[in-house]
């Protein structure tokens, strides 16, 4: 079997693109979906979260809003959060591959945000990174509910910029020129890669 990891930054196109693969039979495991599973109500973050960074909790549920309110402006806070939370999601991915493995599935993907930051493309076979022009970037990211300038820039110094990406993945998929065309080149490199 045959795991990508896929990754690339805020506003590339990443979940368009994850969705794509789906569409085309291939199973994805998100680490955003999975912290924000973790994060709900009961969830299995919750009390250490709660713990660790008062306020942010109610309802035995992580108010998101607020949590990133303290991460994004403190990058000490930040790491703390994210030495916490990663075993967590590794453990998720791991189960995730190993389930579809025993399916039989000749692919899966990891849709990991911060892939080369966490060092997680070592679990990968290949890497597809995801990226658009700045300008797209920027107008994708600013029509997000409770989106600021501020915080744009918070969350693009706490990833690694978009060229050096590029640089590192095994295969790069272009959004800026639509759907259509980001779904050939999802669509091309599904067909390569099952065919070995």
């Amino acid at each position: 079997m045959i795991v990508i990891g896929l990754t690339g930054s805020i506003g590339m196109g990443k979940s368009t693109v994850a969705r794509q693969f789906e569409q085309l039979g291939v199973r994805v495991s998100s680490a955003d979906a999975i912290v924000h599973q973790f994060l709900k109500k009961d969830g299995l973050a919750v009390g250490v979260i709660g713990k660790m960074f008062p306020g942010t909790v109610q309802n035995n549920t992580v108010d998101r809003k607020k949590l990133g309110e303290i991460v994004f402006k403190d990058a000490e806070a930040r790491e703390e959060l994210e030495e916490f939370l990663h075993p967590l999601v590794v453990a998720e991915e791991e189960w995730f591959v190993r389930t579809e493995a025993r399916k039989g599935a000749k692919l899966v993907v990891l849709e990991i945000p911060l892939l080369f930051e966490t060092g997680a493309q070592s679990r990968c076979d290949t890497t597809v990174v995801v990226t658009a022009p700045p300008y797209l970037q920027r107008q994708r990211v600013m029509r997000r509910p409770n989106m600021t300038s501020d915080k744009f820039h918070a969350i693009l110094k706490a990833q690694m910029p978009d060229r050096e990406k590029r640089l590192r993945a095994g295969l790069v998929i272009n959004t800026g020129m639509g759907r259509n065309a980001s779904f050939r080149q999802v669509a091309h490199l599904v067909q390569k890669l099952r065919k070995g």
